[in-house]
């Protein structure tokens, strides 16, 4: 099997049975390419090696591509049963350095690469053989079960070039180059780079969900912008061109760096990029597993703060206004110069591109497009334009936290591909952003243009299921109900009196305000906890911040502005009591133990397997300890298969009630204690409408060992 230059899948048309023949082979092809990277590592020890402090060692990644397999297949509803719970939770999360992400190594016992491998090849037969049997009709639109595949597939393809850029950091003396990875032995020196123009035009961007290729949500949606003529360099800047930045002390001049770039230079006490290497006999450039001497006519590679500070270098020395082009202007200039987009590619991409050519960058005047090169591949592009959702962009509900969190401001578009994008990433409606200071196969070319760059300032969360429960945390009482979470928090404090204040676990804590009461109260340590990135992210940027911002709808397109404040409650001055994470309630890390009370408000029936987390939850409870639990028991196929209730149906005739199948899954390890009582509370959709439900609650004592 041929395992480069292998195209994604159209997936609107041809025989359903070739169909499945081609995601088979497609997806064996994603499996063995990414084992055949991870044969670079020199031995096994090399797996626990951290090659960025802000990431796991590599031995997470090799596990977390067949594990995310496992788990969208479970949230899909494709597959019931687990391989392995453990590494399906310790797998699970770790490909962005957000502050919920926890990479203390204490909390991980990492097993060896072979036990990792005997994994993947479990799952590797768990997903041919759904791919063999799952019923197949065309096309397939991100509703059906093979969405979930073709996610999988997709996601293991990103990692192929997130884990080469770590392999490539770590020491040379524990990575070896194998054939396949053999890299472009060609160097030399570059022609002189030079500004050319750009007719203005209008660019049409984003895609609609019929497009006939696999997308990510952030694709989908649309935005046309008429753009105005500019100006691009012909080539990507070249290791030469950008030498003359490093020589001229551009690393120790604050005056070219942003704030945040020259935060970052002088934390990293950064002197020239990454990639480089000053030696006695003259600079030499590290690839993914070797040391060269420079090829001074390859691609540069460095971060967005680095590519920024250029510009500015520039603009001074040329008196032209530079910076990095923004999103639409580099389409313009793609669409300008005719670059055909992968399913109407030849036998070879028309760029260094989806591992056609070689396993490294090549010189920035080999592929031509128009008067300009490179348009795709060799090294990806940095933008001026932070990530933002298109009109009608709608979360995927099998992988809510692949955008929503990189929506900050903070994650800048990167363009055009490199050496080893392949697959999804290789076409041209691919929006990939990551944090400006991170690194990636990836370099830059500048524009001259007089045009401000248009902000999308995306601070006000205005998600509307995020921004209804921002204010049913935060917002004044509706009605004369008390806020749910407080009334949570209040009834948790008072059953603890005379109790153990050590540690409490607010599960599926959603924006966080339970959380907050209880360390308020006197829990020297809470752990919030909720699957939805949309939550946890906000309730983290309220642990951080102090401060949130949201909109609300009032009527039609009317929109309210709202901010809710951490000190307004009294609840300032206990951030750093409480620390929120992504976890699945049903298959919870280790780490998460040893709690003195854990609250699972309105989680029960939002479970796919609420009687599993009953009868595991007593693991997580010191002896003593108490479990408080709030539903209003408002069952849905939507979120729990109806043979997981526990209760809302009747059998043999009789109806079984919820607290009934509450009572019977935690009989043998926990006491209710006093009766359960009824707490309302209210959802705020429109100025006019708002939900208004009731909570049974109930207070459960951890028995005994």
């Amino acid at each position: 099997m041929n395992l480069k230059n292998r195209r994604t899948i159209v997936l609107t048309d041809g025989d359903p049975e070739l169909k499945r023949g081609e995601i088979r082979d497609y997806f064996h092809a994603t499996f063995d390419i990414d084992e055949e990277l991870y044969r670079t590592l020199r031995h096994d020890e090399t797996f626990y090696l951290r090659a960025d402090r802000l990431r796991h060692p590599l031995i997470f990644y090799y596990g977390h591509t067949a594990v995310f397999f496992i788990n969208k297949l479970v949230i899909a509803r494709i597959v019931s049963q687990r391989i392995n719970p453990e590494y399906e939770s310790m797998f699970a999360v770790g490909v962005d350095e957000m502050s919920w992400d926890d990479l203390d190594e204490r909390h991980y016992a990492w097993p060896s690469p072979g036990e990792v491998q005997a994994y993947r090849d479990q799952v590797r037969s768990r997903v041919d053989e759904l791919i063999r049997t799952l019923p197949l009709t065309l096309p397939i639109t991100w509703e059906s079960p093979w969405w979930a595949i073709m996610m999988g597939i997709e996601h293991e393809r990103i990692h192929l070039e997130t884990s080469s850029v770590l392999i490539r950091q770590l020491p040379i003396d524990q990575v070896r180059p194998l054939p396949f990875w053999d890299i472009c032995p060609d160097g030399g020196e570059p022609p002189a780079n030079e500004l050319l123009p750009v007719a203005g035009g209008l660019v049409q961007l984003g895609k609609s969900r019929s497009h006939p290729l696999y997308g990510w949500d952030n694709e989908y949606g649309q935005r046309h912008v008429e753009v105005p003529g500019f100006a691009a360099s012909r080539y990507l800047v070249s290791n030469r061109e950008f030498l003359g930045f490093v020589d001229d002390g551009g690393y120790e001049n604050e005056q070219w760096w942003t704030d945040e770039g020259w935060r970052w230079c002088q934390f990293r006490r950064a002197e020239h990029p990454l990639f480089w290497i000053r030696s006695d006999g003259g600079w030499k450039l590290r690839t993914m597993a070797s040391e060269i001497e420079m090829p001074w006519n390859w691609p540069v590679e460095v971060n967005q703060l680095e590519a920024a500070a250029f510009c500015a270098w520039k603009t001074a020395a040329t008196g032209q206004p530079l910076r990095l082009p923004t999103e639409e202007e580099w389409l313009r200039l793609r669409d300008v110069c005719a670059v055909p987009d992968q399913i109407e590619w030849g036998e070879l991409p028309p760029g260094n591109s989806n591992l056609a050519f070689w396993a490294s960058s090549c010189p920035v005047d080999r592929f031509r497009a128009g008067e300009f090169y490179d348009l795709i591949g060799n090294v990806w592009q940095w933008t001026e334009t932070p990530i933002y959702p298109f009109e009608g962009f709608e979360i995927h509900p099998w992988y809510d936290d692949f955008s929503t969190p990189t929506f900050d401001t903070r994650h800048n578009l990167i363009m055009g591909g490199s050496w080893i994008s392949t697959g999804n990433e290789a076409t041209r409606h691919a929006r990939y952003a990551f944090r400006r200071h991170f690194f990636q196969h990836a370099g830059f070319r500048y524009v001259e243009s007089s045009t401000p760059v248009e902000q999308h300032d995306n601070r006000y969360e205005t998600d509307s299921l995020a921004a209804q429960y921002c204010h049913a945390h935060y917002g004044p009482e509706q009605f004369g109900v008390a806020n749910f979470p407080a009334t949570c928090a209040r009834i948790c404090l008072e059953q603890m009196a005379g109790r153990s204040l050590g540690r409490a676990l607010d599960l599926g804590c959603a924006l966080g305000r339970a959380s907050f009461e209880l360390a308020k109260g006197g829990f020297r340590e809470v752990i919030g906890l909720d699957f939805s990135t949309r939550f946890f992210r906000l309730a983290t940027a309220m642990q951080e911040e102090g401060i949130l911002r949201y909109t609300l709808p009032e009527e039609g397109e009317i929109v309210s502005f709202h901010q809710a404040n951490l000190a307004d409650f009294g609840l300032d001055g206990i951030r750093e009591q409480v620390q929120f994470y992504q976890a699945d309630a049903c298959n919870l890390p280790e780490k998460f133990s040893g709690f003195d009370l854990v609250l699972a408000a309105n989680l029960l029936d939002r479970l796919y397997g609420p009687q599993r987390f009953l009868e595991s939850i007593h693991g997580r409870i010191n002896p003593g300890g108490l479990l408080v639990l709030a539903s209003p028991y408002s069952w849905s196929e939507e979120f729990t298969p109806k043979e997981e209730w526990l209760g809302g149906y009747r059998e043999a005739g009789e109806p079984v009630w919820t607290l009934d199948g509450v009572t019977a899954a935690l009989a043998d390890r926990f006491r209710l204690l006093g009766e359960p009582r009824d707490v309302p509370f209210i959802i705020r959709e429109t100025r006019r409408k708002f939900q208004h439900a009731v909570a049974q609650v109930t207070v459960w004592e951890r028995l005994g060992p």
